[in-house]
């Protein structure tokens, strides 16, 4: 039965309880691991320089407490094989849509279901999407 480590288990509590009740249902029958959920001004400015992000601190939904960002990846993690991070993806978004809960995916920012167009895929990153009016 797929469980999460101590330190998965931590960095999810950084994040939004919304995110932390979707992954502790994905857990339940899909490994995965939480790489990261809250950044700090640090963590985020040398993602940024390093190109692994597009936002500088504090614009990042890393960087809000608690987190509305976290990047997750299935378990055991093989970066070469991105199409288990497009399955797990997918596995994702249909518990957050029958638990009510709004995904977006970094794989497809724009949520059209077209993964083709994306020019910065972050096949890990799955946030709450923004709320009309802002937040």
């Amino acid at each position: 039965m797929p469980k999460f480590s101590n330190r998965s288990r931590e960095n999810l509590s950084t994040c939004d309880p919304r995110l932390q009740k979707l992954f502790w249902e994905v857990i339940k029958t899909f490994n995965c691991t939480v790489i990261q959920g809250h950044r700090n001004e640090i963590q985020q400015n040398e993602y940024y320089k390093n190109g692994r992000s597009k936002l500088q601190w504090p614009k990042s939904k890393h960087n809000r407490w608690p987190s509305l960002a976290e990047d997750v990846a299935p378990h055991p993690i093989n970066w070469q094989d991105t199409n288990r991070f497009y399955y797990f993806s997918g596995y994702v978004k249909g518990i957050a849509r029958m638990m009510e809960i709004p995904i977006r995916w970094g794989g497809d920012w724009d949520d059209d279901t077209n993964t083709f167009e994306e020019r910065f895929k972050d096949l890990v990153h799955f946030e709450l999407p923004e709320k009309k009016g802002g937040e």
